[in-house]
């Protein structure tokens, strides 16, 4: 009986865990953008024509729940007009500005640099999944080539040297640089997105593989 129950309990684990984490990432968007946007712009507006406006409740959540939904519109609206030149002058003329401020503008232009790295116009960063050992011999982890090494580093081994990020599970946007040898480097069938998926589901969700024929 308690194993069934058990295998009861996995199932029905298995069938609102997806919606147990939309739920939660909804209530985290709506507390860390509506709720910002609603104190400070949404009702002062809204209690300038009705004193009334619920901040507590369902309907407050309501209220920054369309706070939400406002902002990934102007957010939309914005890379909507950064096709059109005069908005990217003034788009181009905000971030001169805004590196200007000290502190500021160099934390922007980080974040900048690490949201164009890992933006889908530059997913070409990750060009295949590979197989290395790592961190120790013996031990394999799946990593992502990203180039070839050059420079200074390529002369000094006077080897064939690779760069390949390897990510740390289940959060794939930290991890490690590793440069390897080209012979120490397995490259993998599975694309780049299937090696992600298992990367973080902690191996739990493999891709499907045949092995090629010859």
């Amino acid at each position: 009986m308690f194993k069934k129950l058990g295998n009861y309990f996995l199932t029905g684990l298995f069938i609102a865990l997806p919606l147990a984490v939309t739920v939660f990432l909804m209530l985290f968007l709506i507390r860390n953008i509506g709720a910002p946007v609603s104190e400070f712009a949404l009702i002062p507006i809204l209690e300038y024509f009705d004193k009334t406006v619920p901040t507590e409740g369902i309907r407050g959540i309501a209220v920054d729940f369309f706070s939400m939904i406002v902002v990934i519109i102007i957010i939309a609206l914005l890379g909507l007009l950064s096709k059109f030149i005069v908005a990217r002058m003034m788009l181009s003329l905000s971030e001169k500005a805004i590196n200007k401020i000290p502190f500021v503008g160099l934390v922007y232009r980080t974040v900048k640099q690490i949201v164009d790295t890992f933006s889908k116009q530059n997913k070409a960063v990750f060009q295949k999944a590979v197989l290395v050992e790592f961190p120790r011999k013996g031990a394999y982890s799946i990593g992502f080539l990203t180039s070839d090494t050059v420079g200074e580093i390529s002369t000094v081994s006077q080897e064939k040297l690779l760069n390949v990020f390897v990510p740390t599970t289940p959060n794939p946007t930290s991890g490690f640089l590793i440069i390897v040898e080209e012979k120490e480097v397995k490259i993998l069938d599975m694309s780049v997105g299937d090696a992600m998926k298992l990367i973080i589901s902690g191996g739990a969700v493999a891709p499907e593989w045949k092995k090629k024929q010859g």
